[in-house]
């Protein structure tokens, strides 16, 4: 299939797994780097998991991109929801690089939040995590419930 023919969400969606992808080879050599560095021979808890989670939410992004394009709703539809999704990948591995790079916490949920020197309210967490939820959730479901109505003539 050739790009032209592609909607933009499905578009969106396999630029960001690559993004994702390569992401996650950077943050493999902070990663490696840090291990090298250490005497216990580990990366700070964020950079490993800035590492695991981009190498993850590039083949979840490509699933998203299958999702879009099978979906039936209308383009601009299937558009919000897949940059819903792409946008709570993108602010999880932001924030996980921010940790590592700060080396502030080794647990984001622990009170005080803290990013730095800052600490955060505690309903700003709770009201991020809450948004991430039902956004990835909600952005997900609407997309595998357009592939199921797209694929239920083929299937059944």
């Amino acid at each position: 299939m050739e790009a032209e023919n592609l909607t933009q969400a499905v578009a969106w969606a396999v630029l960001f797994s690559g993004i994702f992808l390569w992401v996650g080879m950077l943050t493999g050599i902070w990663k490696y780097y840090q291990i090298r560095q250490s005497a216990q021979a580990r990366a700070h808890y964020y950079v490993d998991i800035a590492h695991r989670s981009s190498l993850l939410y590039a083949p979840a992004s490509l699933i998203i991109a299958v999702l879009a394009y099978f979906s039936v709703w209308n383009e601009l539809l299937n558009l919000i929801l897949v940059l819903i999704n792409l946008f709570f990948f993108s602010f999880s591995i932001l924030s996980y690089i921010l940790h590592g790079w700060l080396k502030d916490t080794t647990n984001q949920f622990k009170q005080p939040h803290q990013v730095g020197r800052w600490h955060l309210p505690k309903w700003m967490l709770s009201s991020a995590m809450i948004l991430l939820i039902v956004g990835e959730l909600g952005a997900t479901a609407g997309l595998l419930l357009g592939t199921m109505r797209g694929l239920g003539k083929i299937l059944i």
